[in-house]
């Protein structure tokens, strides 16, 4: 559940460290990891707005950081779509997982449901290919 370890660590604790079965391991992982998205989507356009209400510096900061990252993110979401969301959640390397796709659904104004979807999928396939590399299913060298 932690924005840091997500599944990428955890599934090979589970495995390697503490003997579990692969498809345990990988069905807890995925679940854990989507608990606090639920939540975490849920918060982020609250915490957003009052901030931007309260303080000019958090309204000048969120509106550079929403217009900034629309701009510049824009060309690959208009091609890949949600499926990027997925795409990139997916990719098992640091900075990348369904924390960091809650916050750039949220950047995107991605809907809610159609969110949790996407970062499923990508979590799902994430926890597929780090458990497929913790099991020797296949290797990276």
């Amino acid at each position: 559940m932690t924005p840091v370890n997500e599944l990428r660590g955890t599934i090979p604790i589970g495995i390697g460290s503490l003997g579990l079965p692969a498809w345990k391991v990988f069905c807890l992982a995925v679940m854990g990891n989507m608990i606090p998205i639920f939540f975490l989507l849920l918060i982020l356009p609250w915490i957003t707005k009052f901030l931007m209400q309260r303080s000019k510096a958090f309204n000048r900061f969120f509106t550079w950081l929403f217009r900034r990252t629309r701009e510049k993110f824009y060309k690959n979401y208009s091609l890949y779509g949600n499926l990027g969301l997925a795409i990139f959640v997916a990719i098992p390397l640091p900075m990348t997982g369904a924390w960091s796709g809650a916050v750039a659904a949220f950047l995107f104004g991605i809907s809610y449901w159609r969110a949790i979807g996407w970062i499923f999928l990508g979590a799902a396939l994430a926890g597929l290919i780090v458990t497929g590399l913790s099991v020797g299913l296949f290797s990276i060298f």
